[in-house]
């Protein structure tokens, strides 16, 4: 196997991971294979045993394991690729083929680049005359052919060739070998969706989405070839036809500000409700090597929701296992409502031909309201269970899913909130009138509040005792609480609290480490106060060694089973205990609004409830092995160009059912110790200065218990609303507790301090800076007290 992988170049591996769990290994490989995801398959796969295969294109053998950026800077032990995992496999693999694409790449190998962001999104391709191509189609009659795209951090992928399209050489490379052979198989190994139309004109028998695996992705992919494992993935996202098809094309990628026209018609919510016609491969398609067929469907309510109950059956001739999927038609009274919207999912065990197996989904009452931003009504700033008929589909997709019962309620007002972080300029937005099929469009409504007003009304107060010279070894014996300690701190060491490390690569922690928090000061350790260090994810632990490289998110979730994908994050919280990392910077949990969004690979979906199932599995995963993960970004970080003057402006409603659902099911659900904010604006407030997401909705409507952090470095800005308060200190006032790394600029190494400056002219209040020291101090109570009771 080769031990390439896709250079990032901030990082490199001092040891040679010989103490890492091969168990992580081997469960990565597993949900490689059960996320690839096969999207046509003329009977051509399984391959015949014993066959010889013709193996194009040089990803089979420069195999792209991950993305781009912070979430794909890993240095795994070895990649695997897949022509060597075929002839592990006793494939026969076409030597002679094989031969000429193994000199040519190690004479031509793939230069991914030393410039951060500039990474090369597809690799060229070796030169192939018909000869070659002929000369293989006399010995073989099946051909593989594997095309490659990579993007990332600061990488969106573009609309050109060599991107979201095929090249040139690519498309007349399947042209050919089309022609040439009996049977061809097409697998694309991307962590992002690229245009598919070519694979129905060209006529392909077989098309696999092998979604970046991590070290274990070709050889998972190989497996599946040969049918030693199913490819058991569906898809997170809608793939249409044309890019143009996407109802955000044209509201994507400016520079300085995208609109959300889309509104809440996000992904499948736009096409199954006014453009089926535009779809290629419907939101949650997937063949594996056998069918399923559903009985015995019961809709009940039951005390959470709605619950449903079926039997599915594996009625074709190979073991495989199902993905249950149900979805809702409201009732659309108040704003209009999509026609379909997943709210369940099952995964079910391998069932034999022939095996049955029973399920129930419950769908809470949360998944069936809707959130009205409409002013004026009494159900205005409202999650609201609308009057009338709820009808329920279930099956393999959301265009096979069929209606199997509906459920009648009466209007109920589940939660009375407030607007926040609603839209400050007008503009229109996509509705629908209940039960139209077309698009119309109305004003967005604007945001009425008085933010100046409604921080001001609601300033803490400090809420500790101080206490003579007190040490945190007297938090961790529970002499005196982390507020009393606060409280006594000098404005110099409160503000220290709320700044990171002021560098990446802290001395603090492992070599190769994204920042320390805590005890970041000689000061500060004087007192007791210990040092948290952060390591970059979610695709592996991003540190000056070797550590597991993990399926991207994409791949992860396109298992529909987050109980596994929990499973893996457990072993990989062991190994951040291993390495020497408190918190990962994981998971990702921005919505693949888009699909050239360069980051989508660390995302999971089009969907909020496969983002929140997903990140909450995570989350539980690696927390229950005394290590912490930060979900991030918080929020509407859809787009990699200028990310960091970007603003999104989008409805409340839109903010609230689609953008922000995942992260509130992560609160909820799974209690994160930290969540990073994003580089972008929202509504035109930068994520690290925004209050009302911050304050008004994270810890107030969700009562959130841990700290903030902002992403790395952030934009300096003076507060538009109170005079005298700037820089971090606005920062501290929105809520956001820590500046991470902590230096004034980008790779700077000088402190921003415009908290304790604030602070001692008055501006700040202490009562502000105890608020966010406090959270910081509650999460090294709760890290080191558990140590310090071993």
């Amino acid at each position: 196997m080769t031990n390439s992988v896709l250079s990032q170049t901030s990082t490199r591996a001092l040891d040679e991971g010989a103490s890492l769990n091969p168990k992580l290994a081997a469960l990565s490989g597993i949900l490689a294979a059960k996320g690839a995801t096969l999207l046509r398959n003329n009977a051509v796969l399984p391959l015949e045993r014993g066959k010889p295969l013709a193996v194009f294109g040089r990803v089979a053998r420069d195999w792209i394991a991950v993305g781009y950026g912070s979430g794909g800077d890993v240095n795994p032990p070895y990649v695997t690729n897949l022509t060597d995992s075929l002839r592990e496999l006793e494939v026969a693999v076409d030597t002679e083929l094989a031969t000429m694409y193994e000199q040519w790449c190690a004479a031509n190998p793939v230069d991914p680049g030393e410039e951060w962001g500039k990474w090369p999104l597809s690799f060229a391709e070796m030169p192939m005359p018909d000869a070659v191509i002929a000369g293989a189609a006399v010995r073989c009659d099946t051909a593989l052919v594997v095309i490659g795209r990579a993007a990332g951090e600061d990488r969106d992928s573009l609309l050109q060739v060599g991107s979201y399209y095929l090249t040139n050489d690519e498309r007349c490379l399947l042209k050919r070998v089309n022609r040439a052979f009996a049977r061809i198989v097409v697998i694309v190994v991307t962590g992002n969706v690229m245009d598919l139309a070519w694979a129905e004109e060209l006529d392909v028998d077989g098309l696999l989405l092998a979604w970046a695996g991590g070290q274990e992705g070709a050889r998972a992919i190989a497996k599946i070839l040969v049918g030693e494992m199913e490819p058991g993935g569906r898809l997170t996202d809608t793939i249409a036809y044309r890019y143009e098809d996407y109802p955000s094309h044209g509201h994507f990628g400016d520079l300085d500000a995208n609109t959300y026209v889309e509104d809440i018609y996000v992904g499948y919510r736009y096409f199954e409700t006014f453009a089926k016609e535009k779809v290629q491969y419907p939101f949650g398609f997937g063949l594996g090597y056998s069918t399923h067929e559903y009985s015995d469907q019961i809709v009940q309510i039951c005390d959470e929701g709605v619950s449903v109950s079926a039997t599915v059956t594996n009625v074709g001739s190979a073991k495989s296992s199902a993905v249950a999927q149900l979805y809702v038609r409201k009732p659309g009274r108040l704003n209009g409502a999509p026609e379909r919207e997943l709210v369940g999912f099952w995964r079910s065990p391998d069932l034999s031909p022939g095996e049955s197996a029973q399920f129930t989904i419950t769908a809470p009452l949360r998944n069936l309201a809707v959130y009205d931003d409409a002013a004026g009504r009494d159900t205005s700033h409202c999650w609201v269970l609308e009057e009338g008929s709820y009808a329920f589909f279930l099956g393999n997709d959301v265009r096979q899913a069929r209606e199997i019962g509906t459920a009648q309620f009466d209007r109920k007002i589940l939660e009375r909130l407030e607007q926040a972080a609603a839209p400050v300029v007008q503009f229109d937005r996509y509705v629908r009138e209940a039960g139209a099929d077309s698009v119309k469009l109305a004003p967005v409504p604007v945001s009425e509040v008085d933010l100046a007003a409604r921080i001001t009304q609601r300033l803490p107060q400090s809420s500790g005792k101080p206490a003579s010279d007190p040490r945190f070894e007297d938090v961790l014996a529970g002499h005196i609480s982390t507020a009393d300690f606060a409280a006594s701190l000098s404005n110099r060491d409160l503000a220290d609290l709320t700044y990171g490390d002021v560098t990446m690569n802290s001395p603090l922690g492992a070599p190769g480490n994204a920042g320390a928090l805590g005890g970041v000061t000689r000061a500060l350790r004087a007192k007791g106060v210990p040092p948290a260090i952060t390591t970059d994810g979610p695709s592996g632990l991003r540190l000056n060694a070797t550590a597991t490289l993990l399926p991207c998110g994409t791949a992860l979730a396109s298992t529909w089973e987050p109980q596994l994908a929990e499973q893996m994050a457990v072993l990989h919280g062991e190994e951040m205990v291993l390495l020497g990392s408190d918190i990962i910077l994981s998971p990702g949990m921005n919505i693949h609004r888009d699909p050239l969004c360069g980051r989508n690979f660390e995302y999971y979906s089009e969907d909020p409830l496969i983002t929140g199932s997903f990140g909450a599995a995570i989350v539980r995963g690696v927390q229950s092995r005394e290590r912490s993960a930060c979900p991030k970004h918080f929020a509407v970080n859809n787009q990699e160009t200028n990310r960091i003057f970007n603003d999104s402006r989008l409805s409340e409603r839109a903010l609230r059912e689609i953008y922000l659902r995942g992260f509130e099911m992560v609160v909820k659900d799974a209690g994160p110790h930290f969540i990073m904010t994003s580089y972008n604006k929202i509504n035109g407030v930068w994520g690290h200065y925004h209050y009302d997401l911050i304050e008004t909705v994270l810890f107030g409507e969700w009562g959130y218990r841990g700290a903030v952090m902002t992403d790395w470095w952030m934009r300096m800005a003076p507060d538009p609303n109170f005079a005298g308060v700037y820089d971090s200190a606005y920062r501290v006032r929105a809520g956001v507790d820590v500046l991470m790394p902590g230096g004034d600029v980008h790779q700077g190494t000088t402190r921003e301090d415009s908290v304790f400056e604030c602070l001692e002219s008055g501006t700040l209040t202490r009562g502000e800076a105890e608020r966010s020291a406090v959270r910081v101090l509650d999460f090294l109570k709760m890290r080191y007290a558990t140590l310090s009771a071993k």
